[in-house]
Parts: structure tokens; C-alpha cells; sequence
């Protein structure tokens, strides 16, 4: 059995082939099976997370300063100086504490493609040892980078530049997740990985990430709740295609 490293090293030596109909199909079965209790979940988990956000700045400011210049002040590009840092730094904790769930979202697509069930705690699996460290270190690592690419390029004026340089970086590195969870790969080792296989085929993947992102916004069409039941289909994607090029050959490469 090979492991996921000599997997790596021989797609840079030889590439690899990826059929565009056949991770689409993977990914579109293991969102059905997933698009409602995912749906559920990202649902809850978005309220909590803007009760408890609305819940720190009435604390912080209070409720009487809630108005609409306040909102308007919120704004990031309104911020400067020692606030701007403020922000940047609290939008990096908080894309750090949050990323074992989109993990758990991935595992919960292997489950439906492997017929296995699939709970609320398949979700939150990752917020324990020895994944935690590892996705909050490579979230990290790619959320300063992107924002000091952005903010470099933003402080030029030239904001398009920055955007699509940190978009870039998102693409790129979008991998990453499931080789610490799959793979069972370091951060750092995870991050490279994840840029090596894409730079093989970057035209294909491009267009099945862009497939995925249209199909999760379909959600907004009628009831934007809905939006919350095709999310789901994201990340059915970022597994199947993992799973296409690199395989998991066994349960016990997810120990």
C-alpha cells in the first residue's frame, strides 16, 4: 500500500489524469445524500456564529450605537491603523476556530460515498487532537498570507490585483484540508501538497471548482435560504476530487 507521500511524489514525476464528467458525478451522488443534514448543520451553525458575533459587538460598543452609520463604519475598507489590525487579526482567529468544520462537512461526503452514517458528530470530528492543530496551523499559514497579498495590493490602490492574488492562493490551496484529514499530513506538507497536484491540472480542477461554486449559489434562486442545502455540494466536490487523483486506499490512513 502506498502511502499518500509516495502518491505525491509520483504525480510530480508523471502528473496525473482527471475525467471532468466523472468527479462531477461523484460529487453531484454524494450531495444527495448529504444536501439536507449538511444543509442543516451549516444552517445552525451560521446562526450561532451571527448571534454570538452580534452578541460581542453590542457588548463591545452597545446596543445603542447600533445604527445604520455604525453598520457603514463596520465596513473593512472604513477601517485604518490600529483598527484595520484589529480586524484582520480577529477575521483570522475566527477563519481558524471555524475550519475543522468544513473538514467535517468533507468527511461526512466520504461517509455517502462509502454508505456509512454519517451524525452531528461526524461534523464536529476534528475539533479534537491531532487534526485541530493541524487545520488551524494551515489555515493560519494560507489566511496571512492571503490577507498580506490583499493588503499590499489594496494599500497600492490596485484592490482587483489583490482579490485575485488571494483568490489564487484559495484555489491553490483548497487541497489542503483533505490531505490533514485523509492523508494524514502535517500543515505545511498539506499547503505544498495541495499546489503541487493542482499546478498538474489547473484548467480542469478550475473548471469544476467554478461547476461547484454556480451549483452552490442555485440556492439563492426563490428562497436564499436555500442556499444553505446546496452549500453542501462544495464540498462534495473539494472530497471527490481529492479522492479521484489521490485515493484513500484504506480506513486506516483516516487513524
Amino acid at each position: 500500500m502506498r502511502t499518500t507521500k509516495e502518491k505525491i511524489e509520483e504525480i510530480k514525476n508523471n502528473g496525473y489524469q482527471l475525467d471532468f464528467a466523472n468527479v462531477f458525478n461523484l460529487a453531484f451522488e454524494n450531495y444527495k445524500k448529504i444536501a439536507i443534514y449538511a444543509g442543516l448543520m451549516i444552517f445552525v451553525f451560521s446562526v450561532l456564529i451571527g448571534i454570538l458575533t452580534a452578541g460581542i459587538i453590542i457588548y463591545t460598543f452597545g446596543i445603542g450605537e447600533m445604527n445604520q452609520q455604525f453598520l457603514e463604519n463596520l465596513k473593512n475598507e472604513n477601517f485604518t491603523g490600529i483598527y484595520l489590525l484589529i480586524y484582520i487579526v480577529s477575521a483570522i482567529v475566527l477563519t481558524c476556530l471555524l475550519s475543522p468544520f468544513p473538514a467535517g462537512l468533507i468527511k461526512m461526503a466520504h461517509c455517502a460515498e462509502k454508505d456509512e452514517e454519517f451524525h452531528v458528530s461526524t461534523v464536529f470530528e476534528y475539533y479534537k487532537a491531532p487534526h485541530f492543530k493541524e487545520l488551524v496551523i494551515s489555515t493560519l499559514a494560507i489566511s496571512i498570507l492571503s490577507s498580506i497579498l490583499s493588503s499590499l495590493f489594496d494599500y497600492s490602490g490596485i484592490k482587483f490585483i489583490g482579490t485575485l492574488l488571494s483568490m489564487t492562493v484559495s484555489f491553490f490551496t483548497f487541497l489542503t484540508i483533505p490531505f490533514i484529514i485523509f492523508g494524514n499530513l502535517k500543515a505545511i506538507d498539506a499547503i505544498k501538497s495541495s499546489a503541487i497536484i493542482i499546478a498538474k491540472q489547473p484548467l480542469v480542477i478550475l473548471g469544476l471548482i467554478i461547476v461547484a461554486i454556480i451549483a452552490s449559489m442555485v440556492g439563492f434562486i426563490g428562497c436564499c435560504i436555500g442556499v444553505f442545502f446546496t452549500i453542501p455540494f462544495m464540498y462534495s466536490m473539494y472530497y471527490s476530487i481529492y479522492v479521484s487523483i489521490i485515493g484513500i486506499d484504506s480506513e486506516s490512513e483516516l487513524e
